[in-house]
């Protein structure tokens, strides 16, 4: 480790200490702290805000921030401000570049990896239930894979699947074993049960983030009937236990206006939930619907209702599309994240299933140095345009270009197909969310503009 990231992080330790004493009043000291002695004034300005947010009872983000020792057991918040801020971010971040740079590659910030391709519930449109239920990574490949990637700076991992609670008891051996590492899973949360929970809430290192598609009629019309319920019954173990979770949503056509809905956020909100992933419908696989892929107008809504939540709401929501301006656009290809399915197949994300690497005959370093993956270092971002992030569902064809010029291969195991076929059934909606994106886009530009003369004249 470098010795200046171990100073940091013996330094975050000891506030976080400090702070965990007595949140509501050594929060603000600390925050008094940094003001007084940021010199160069590269920090003021966001201490102000912050001050500002956590002054006011009636601010969200003062309510989200202080409901972490309200309403989350000691132990897992503490394991989970170590594992991520300091191991996975300041001490991980560092390793990464430096591999990065050894390597000529990317690296990422988190591997999302399925255990299994089985699941027992069959969404509709679901792309996971292409698989089948007969490709799984064994325990050991998992280790090895959060080994390799410890060694690169690597400590979030996140499952998938099929459903990864499959595996429940897989997944609770490796938060035990590598209790350094934070891991988050994509879930149904239909198997979450009591013993699941306890088990949970003992290694104190995993965090599920429960999908659930709107309210009752719209998550079992898709998911099947009773779904809803169990999932309800789910969140409320974990909020019985002081766990920590979240949700995840994939808006389509169909259920947009309800995901988006202050309704819906606020009911999970009371359900518990502290972070909201969205996720707009891809078109994977020859089942794939296509017409479940959401409007322009649709997308444009869900912009706007996640920058008012941000506003208003006291949970951390993330549109996995419509956020590329705050992290630079595409994050797929290992610049922050990668995923390696249960047949093993290094993909560049979750929604590309074309790979030129394997887990069983590759190192991971192998597979960020290999074609495919520096495909993706040399073209991204996709787009000037950063609400236009995506090399599929917005800028068609790029994924082909690449795919061809790595030759590589579909890893979808039941229906195999082009990455020009399915780049071509996102051409209807990328071609209509082009002229909005631009439209929204310029406006930022104007908007921080704007902010930067003003800040120049206050100076």
């Amino acid at each position: 480790m470098d010795i200046s990231a171990k100073l940091k992080s013996m330094g975050v330790k000891t506030v976080y200490s400090y702070i965990d004493r007595d949140p509501r009043n050594n929060i603000p000291k600390v925050l008094e702290w940094l003001e007084k002695h940021d010199d160069n004034n590269s920090v003021t300005s966001q201490v102000k805000a912050i001050q500002s947010a956590i002054t006011d009872s009636d601010n969200n983000w003062s309510q989200l921030l202080y409901s972490l020792w309200t309403d989350i057991d000691d132990v897992q918040r503490k394991k989970l401000i170590n594992n991520v801020v300091i191991n996975g971010s300041m001490i991980g971040t560092h390793i990464q570049k430096e591999t990065g740079h050894k390597y000529d590659c990317n690296v990422p910030w988190a591997i999302l990896m399925d255990p299994t391709s089985a699941c027992n519930l069959h969404c509709i449109g679901c792309w996971a239930a292409e698989y089948g239920n007969k490709l799984n990574l064994s325990f050991e490949q998992l280790d090895d894979i959060i080994c390799q990637g410890k060694k690169h700076g690597t400590y979030i991992y996140i499952y998938s699947g099929g459903e990864p609670l499959v595996r429940k008891k897989d997944i609770i051996r490796l938060c035990e074993k590598h209790q350094d590492c934070a891991f988050l899973a994509f879930t149904n949360g239909t198997l979450i049960d009591d013993e699941f929970a306890d088990e949970t809430l003992r290694v104190g290192n995993f965090v599920p983030a429960i999908s659930i598609e709107g309210f009752e009629e719209a998550t079992d019309s898709r998911r099947g009937s009773g779904t809803y319920r169990s999932v309800i019954e789910a969140m409320e173990r974990l909020k019985e236990r002081k766990l920590f979770f979240g949700i995840s949503c994939c808006y389509t056509s169909k259920n947009t206006e309800v995901i988006g809905s202050e309704e819906y956020i606020d009911s999970m909100i009371d359900m518990g939930a502290k972070f909201a992933w969205l996720f707009t419908y891809m078109p994977i696989g020859a089942d794939a619907v296509p017409e479940l892929l959401a409007t322009a107008e649709q997308r444009e809504f869900m912009y706007w209702q996640i920058r008012k939540f941000r506003k208003e709401k006291p949970i951390f929501t993330m549109d996995f599309w419509n956020d590329g301006e705050f992290v630079g656009g595409c994050i797929a290809g290992g610049r922050s994240y990668l995923h390696i399915n249960a047949n093993g197949d290094i993909e560049p994300c979750a929604f590309v299933h074309y790979s030129d690497s394997n887990i069983k005959d590759k190192t991971l370093i192998e597979a960020y140095q290999s074609p495919l993956f520096q495909q993706y270092k040399a073209n991204q971002p996709f787009n000037s345009n950063m609400l236009r992030p995506c090399p599929i569902l917005d800028n068609p064809g790029r994924l082909t270009d690449m795919v061809e010029k790595s030759n590589a291969y579909s890893t979808d195991m039941a229906s195999p197909e082009e990455a020009c076929d399915y780049c071509d059934k996102c051409v209807y909606v990328a071609e209509r969310w082009a002229p909005v994106a631009d439209r929204l886009w310029n406006e930022n530009m104007r908007e921080a503009a704007c902010a930067k003369s003003d800040s120049i004249k206050n100076k």
